[in-house]
């Protein structure tokens, strides 16, 4: 540590080459932008899951390694206790922290003992709640309480919260009483010079996509957050001739595996559409590929607190057709660069469609409307791009958060 730089404490669950979701995908590229950032005095420590040893410049990485043997008497309980010892083990690794940020509910007990411990500001970004995922008992059991108490206590105790949209604020706000002066909303990025519009019909044929004929693509797990389940219930209305690319995997539980299955099989046999499911994970360089060759981009999610996947289409040039949904409105502008479907939730911990019917028809409807009009979908895909210019460069997500980590500490040292 040099004489006048501040130390950063990142904790996290994902981190490369471990990566499943958008919060590390997050954390991934944040990170990596605050130790470019010039004429700046951070210096950033990543704590994470895994086994990764890393050390490049002012950024440095190390994994922590799980233990097999907790005993519990649910076997859901298990991977909860295991996240335990990890924070435990992360918490005793620190020597020094300026600021300790935190990503979800995985690293929240580090964070809380940190603060504690070393008097530092605690920060958190919400990548998503606990209360607004239900469907995450089916693999935690009780021990999706616990969690859930884990949240709250850490944003009741954080002296900042980066919301990443607008949506994400309101909820901190509403659940956990978070006063609006602690929360600042600074939102997702995208590296545009890796997610650009490249096209390779050989990538194609290698998924068994038939290159000759326009496509629709989904990318996301097999999660009830994500709403596959309506994407292929709205396939039958779909005009002829549009195959859809499901590049679906990772499921949350055997049950919804299943059930996808099922879907698909039953859709398979009435839809007159092709079908072609990528259940294996997609290298980084196809799937850029892949949304790029792709003449809509299709998120049917029902709870979405940013959704990076949808930059990731938009710097590709696709246009998006997305529910109107949490933090998707702060990316997709309804008839600039896709289509908002209106989507209504049977209530505010149950978010399925109060219509299911109804949702599964109008995502189709949309998807159908640009199929339909081409040059409509291509000036879309060319708004899409110059948008996540503007408004989703990583560098600048980085200087927003190297301010509230410098405006944090100045009120700190200010309280006394």
């Amino acid at each position: 540590m040099q004489e006048g730089f501040l130390e950063i404490v990142i904790l996290t669950n994902e981190y490369p080459p471990h990566i499943y979701g958008g919060a590390g995908v997050h954390v991934k590229y944040l990170a990596r932008e605050l130790a470019r950032l010039e004429d700046s005095r951070l210096e950033l420590r990543v704590l994470c899951f895994g086994e990764q040893k890393e050390q490049a410049g002012r950024l440095s990485v190390d994994g922590v390694r799980a233990v097999s043997d907790f005993p519990f008497q649910d076997p859901r309980h298990e991977k909860f206790l295991e996240t335990l010892y990890r924070n435990l083990f992360m918490t005793g690794s620190v020597k020094r922290a300026d600021i300790i940020h935190c990503h979800t509910w995985y690293t929240h007990l580090a964070g809380l003992l940190m603060k504690q411990i070393w008097g530092a500001p605690l920060v958190i970004t919400t990548h998503s709640l606990e209360p607004h995922r239900p469907w995450k008992e089916e693999q935690l059991g009780s021990a999706y309480r616990a969690t859930a108490w884990l949240e709250k206590t850490a944003y009741q105790n954080a002296d900042g919260v980066i919301a990443v949209s607008g949506f994400m604020k309101e909820e901190v706000k509403a659940l956990y009483r978070v006063p609006p002066e602690r929360i600042r909303v600074i939102p997702n990025g995208i590296d545009g010079e890796e997610y650009k519009p490249t096209f390779d019909p050989g990538v194609l044929r290698r998924y068994r996509i038939n290159a000759d004929k326009p496509f629709l693509l989904f990318v996301g797990r097999i999660t009830r957050q994500k709403g596959v389940i309506h994407l292929l219930r709205a396939i039958p209305r779909l005009l002829d001739g549009i195959q859809v690319v499901l590049c679906a995997g990772a499921p949350d539980t055997e049950e919804i595996s299943r059930e996808t299955s099922h879907e698909v099989e039953v859709v398979r046999a009435k839809a007159k559409n092709e079908i072609v499911w990528i259940e294996q994970w997609v290298p980084r360089g196809d799937l850029v590929c892949l949304l790029s060759q792709a003449s809509v981009f299709v998120v049917p999610s029902i709870y979405e607190p940013f959704g990076i996947i949808n930059l990731e289409a938009m710097a590709c040039g696709t246009p998006v057709v997305a529910s109107a949904v949490g933090g998707i409105p702060d990316a997709v502008i309804h008839g600039e660069n896709g289509f908002l479907v209106s989507f209504e939730a049977r209530g505010n911990e149950d978010f399925e469609p109060r219509d299911p019917e109804r949702f599964s028809r109008d995502l189709a409807e949309a998807v159908n409307r640009l199929f339909q009009a081409p040059e409509e979908a291509r000036r879309m895909g060319r708004k899409a791009r110059e948008r996540v210019e503007k408004y989703f460069r990583w560098s600048e997500i980085a200087r927003q958060t190297g301010d509230f980590y410098e405006a944090l500490i100045g009120k700190r040292k200010q309280d006394g």
